[in-house]
């Protein structure tokens, strides 16, 4: 008679990737959809993207998963768009003040 192999014969598990990460990664690129969305825009989604980018790349370092990669640039993504809502923000304000002096004039009202 022939003699099998002595243990069960299945392929070891690969590593999973971390479902934070992928999370992040999501809601990074989602961020810049989310901003038709009323009331959770853009920031919230951006800052998900941030926050679960943090914890997957702690618990990647932790466990060893795979991921570390799509939790960097859910994060990358998440802090491009909060600079560019910034920006916008900032350019906004600075345009209202500009089109403020340039309707109204710089004087006083008498």
């Amino acid at each position: 008679m022939p003699h099998g192999p002595a243990g069960p014969t299945y392929a070891p598990a690969a590593n999973r990737t971390n479902t934070l990460a992928i999370i992040s990664l999501v809601a990074g690129i989602g961020s810049f959809f989310a901003n038709i969305v009323p009331g959770i825009g853009g920031f919230t989604v951006a800052l998900v993207a941030i926050v679960t980018g943090y914890m997957a790349r702690q618990q990647i370092r932790e466990s060893g998963e795979q991921g570390m990669g799509m939790a960097t640039a859910g994060m990358v993504i998440g802090i491009i768009h909060l600079a560019l809502l910034g920006l916008l923000i900032l350019f906004l304000i600075f345009l209202i003040f500009v089109l403020g002096v340039t309707l109204f004039g710089l004087s006083r009202p008498r």
